[in-house]
């Protein structure tokens, strides 16, 4: 364990949130997440919020995105020999007060051709898991990224659609044969923002560039006179039948951009009735803007189609952390679920070290998820009948 995750407890001592205990009404009661990592996750009965398999007890997702360290290195650059760090991280997360921690797994470093997939990286996956079930975490296994240009081989840029889908489903048919035996998986993210937008001429599969990753993905190139809904909805379903091959119960989803935000009169695509039919909760990022939290709570209301809502990613990026709060708060309607990001860096150690802009944002959001902690997760857990 990192000594920073002893100075988080000590830091967070005064503040009753963690596994086995939480005040809720003056009183001593089991936490949403005490049994985080021995019970499986499913959809209640009413379709509107999650609940634990042998409990009934209702499980609210609350934790970080991991996707990368505050070297801007993903998690598959240093899980091999710098594996302490990463249990260290999963530490530190549990202390903050955590039930659920976002992967992402880079398609370079899952298969090593269109039919081979690496079965190292496939055992530290194993690994991965075994970590979460001993800290109580549960993981949304965020699959298929292609985050950097550099590190996405040419065999897989260079494959048609039907082949490239073939690869994926390969990809997912393998991690969950890894991960179907764990409790610790929340759910399996088909693709991080996956869109339906042509490019005949470039033939790029990964538009647009943020802090030097790709995290937008094509899913075709030439749609062939077939409808957005069309081609979405045959890549849900030929990616969640590899899926299904060796993992009947775990949920699925996809994540996605939230266009209503951008295009107040836009509909949903992947969680339409026509294309979502395999997608067990609806995966949303926002990111809101500066004086326009009531906008985002508007277009997180287009995505109210009849299944848990949960804001997969979310930062104050383009606005401040009081704000990023009165959207959570004013989502709770709605969503039932929410993750922001963990870089590696403690609250003791951001405040311990010369801040910059970024630094300054990253310590405000980890203060304010700490302090948020027993308001998402101390209410006593509905019981479903």
């Amino acid at each position: 364990m990192k000594s920073s995750a002893c100075r988080i407890a000590a830091l967070l001592a005064a503040v009753p949130i963690g596994f086995g205990s939480m005040l809720a009404g003056g009183q001593q009661t089991e936490t949403q997440s005490s049994r985080c990592a021995s019970e499986f996750i499913r959809v209640s009965k009413d379709r509107t919020r999650f609940v634990l398999s042998n409990t009934q007890r209702e499980f609210r997702p609350w934790g970080f995105n991991y996707d990368h360290d505050a070297s801007n290195r993903l998690l598959e650059d240093y899980w091999e020999d710098e594996w302490a760090t990463v249990s260290g991280d999963f530490e530190e997360m549990k202390a903050l007060g955590a039930n659920t921690v976002r992967v992402h797994l880079q398609v370079a470093r899952f298969m090593k051709s269109a039919t081979e997939p690496d079965r190292g990286s496939l055992a530290q996956l194993g690994r991965l898991l075994r970590l979460a079930e001993t800290n109580e975490l549960y993981l949304d296994v965020t699959g298929l990224g292609c985050y950097r240009r550099k590190d996405t081989p040419s065999w897989y840029n260079d494959l048609d659609e039907g082949r490239r889908w073939e690869v994926q489903a390969r990809f997912w048919e393998s991690v969950a044969e890894v991960c179907s035996a764990s409790p610790a998986v929340f759910c399996y993210d088909l693709m991080n923002e996956p869109v339906v937008s042509e490019d005949k001429q470039n033939r790029d599969w990964t538009p647009g560039e943020f802090a030097g990753m790709c995290f937008v993905q094509r899913l075709t190139l030439d749609r062939a006179g077939r409808s957005e809904k069309q081609v979405a909805k045959a890549w849900v379903e030929t990616l969640v039948k590899a899926i299904r091959k060796k993992d009947q119960g775990r949920l699925i989803t996809v994540g996605a951009i939230p266009w209503a935000l951008t295009f107040p009169e836009a509909k949903p695509l992947f969680y339409s009735q026509e294309v979502g039919a395999g997608l067990d909760f609806v995966s949303l990022h926002f990111y809101p803007k500066r004086g326009e939290v009531d906008k985002a709570l508007a277009a997180l209301a287009v995505y109210d189609v009849g299944k848990p809502i949960v804001i997969e990613e979310m930062f104050p990026l383009n606005c401040s952390t009081t704000e990023l709060g009165a959207f959570i708060e004013g989502s709770r309607r709605l969503a039932v679920g929410w993750l922001g990001f963990y870089w590696g860096k403690t609250i003791a150690e951001y405040r311990q070290s010369k801040r910059d802009i970024a630094a300054s944002m990253a310590l405000d959001w980890l203060e304010y998820f700490a302090a948020k902690t027993p308001d998402i997760l101390g209410m006593s857990p509905k019981v479903e009948r």
